[in-house]
């Protein structure tokens, strides 16, 4: 039987775990929590950090592993790709995946590859960015460089908060880096999300969603995805072409990215971010439900060097994610859902039981769970536009 090694036993990253089960494969899996979910699926646990490389390289030794995968985590990622090169194991190039998995480094990369780029500049304490303040052309983001689902990100459109921000995002980085960019006014409503799947260096799946905010909880993270991509023809030609250019100068070979680009108001695409990786808050399952591809079979499969061929379903289809959050702090109750978004729900899955602790949502990590809505038309959809008033979250 051969073996693959897991990077992470997350209750998002069980899927993987369970669908390399299903698929025949002896699981082993690697999480520094003690109380992983994770554990309880996987055929062999060890309780190491997935960033920990040497520690990772030794379990896949002893195990003899066949195939390493990182599912859905920016952290892990580098691990996976450092491990099978040990090994002569399936990847992508490990400086490719390295470079992908830190903003700092991925501005310079896509700078000196002619891709589209904001100012940025890198920075490892609050003195530093102190004595460049002046510089800065407002408004700017400020993020980690080693951070994902959202976290330590902030917008200013002056200097007030800034130090408040720079600790912030120093707070979130592994690292402690940040990076100080631009903030590019989009030409578009939506921010432009999702997944992309490779297979042989070329993009087969092109998961691309809307992602939707909510002003008022952090209007920095995402709280759904809707499909299908409102871009017209000529914006969405650019978005690929961009996308499989940056495959082809990275030389990535197979499998997931999560990516969010911009096009701004003078016709330039911008990539946001790019993980080697597939995107958190379930956006396989949604793109499953899409395409009618399994994202997640296709992971393990190519991680295993197995492979694959694939025919996603190119019809108009009308799907969304929304995921459920509070605006405030409390102790978990319920969650009411109206007959009018009921009826659109096709798969719930709840975080939260009655009792639990809730926390406002300031990054991914605080959702309540999330829920899958299926339309037959646009018109349909645009119940989205108003979702807060179809979903109420109780608290006691």
């Amino acid at each position: 039987m051969k073996k693959i090694l897991l990077l992470g036993g997350s209750e998002q990253q069980v899927i993987a775990i369970d669908t390399a089960k299903k698929l025949g494969y002896y699981t082993i899996l690697c999480d520094y929590l003690p109380d992983n979910p994770g554990q309880y699926h996987a055929d062999k646990f060890y309780q190491v950090s997935t960033t920990d490389m040497n520690a990772v390289l030794t379990v896949a030794k002893e195990n003899g592993i066949d195939g390493v995968l990182a599912y859905a985590s920016d952290p892990a990622a580098p691990t996976a790709a450092f491990v099978a090169e040990q090994l002569n194991l399936p990847t992508n190039p490990f400086v490719s995946v390295n470079t992908l998995c830190n903003k700092d480094s991925l501005r310079i990369f896509l700078k000196e590859n002619g891709f589209a780029v904001p100012f940025s500049k890198g920075f490892t304490s609050l003195e530093d960015v102190l004595k460049f303040q002046d510089s800065f052309d407002y408004p700017i983001i400020i993020k980690p460089v080693d951070s994902s689902g959202s976290k330590g990100i902030t917008v200013l459109q002056n200097k007030s908060g800034l130090k408040e921000a720079v600790e912030f995002a120093l707070s979130f980085s592994r690292g402690k880096r940040i990076i100080v960019e631009e903030f590019i006014v989009r030409d578009h409503r939506y921010l432009i999300g999702g997944d992309i799947f490779v297979i042989d260096g070329k993009v087969k799946i092109w998961g691309l969603l809307n992602c939707h905010r909510d002003s008022n909880a952090n209007p920095l993270v995402p709280v759904g995805k809707s499909y299908p991509l409102a871009l017209n023809d000529s914006q969405t030609k650019l978005v690929k072409e961009t996308l499989q250019e940056l495959v082809n100068k990275l030389e990535i070979r197979f499998g997931a990215m999560n990516v969010e680009l911009i096009i701004s108001q003078n016709g330039k695409c911008y990539l946001i971010d790019a993980g080697p990786r597939a995107g958190g808050n379930m956006i396989p399952d949604l793109l499953q439900m899409i395409t009618g591809v399994n994202i997640v079979e296709m992971a393990v499969k190519t991680a295993m060097g197995e492979s694959i061929k694939c025919s996603p379903d190119t019809r108009i289809s009308y799907y969304a994610t929304h995921n459920l959050h509070s605006t405030k702090n409390g102790i978990y109750k319920s969650i009411i859902f109206d007959e009018k978004i009921e009826k659109f729900i096709v798969k719930k899955c709840l975080y939260k039981k009655k009792g639990d602790k809730v926390e406002f949502f300031d990054n991914a990590s605080k959702a309540l769970g999330i829920v899958f809505m299926k339309f037959e038309n646009a018109e349909q959809q645009n119940i989205l536009e108003d979702i807060y008033n179809h979903i109420k979250v109780e608290l006691e």
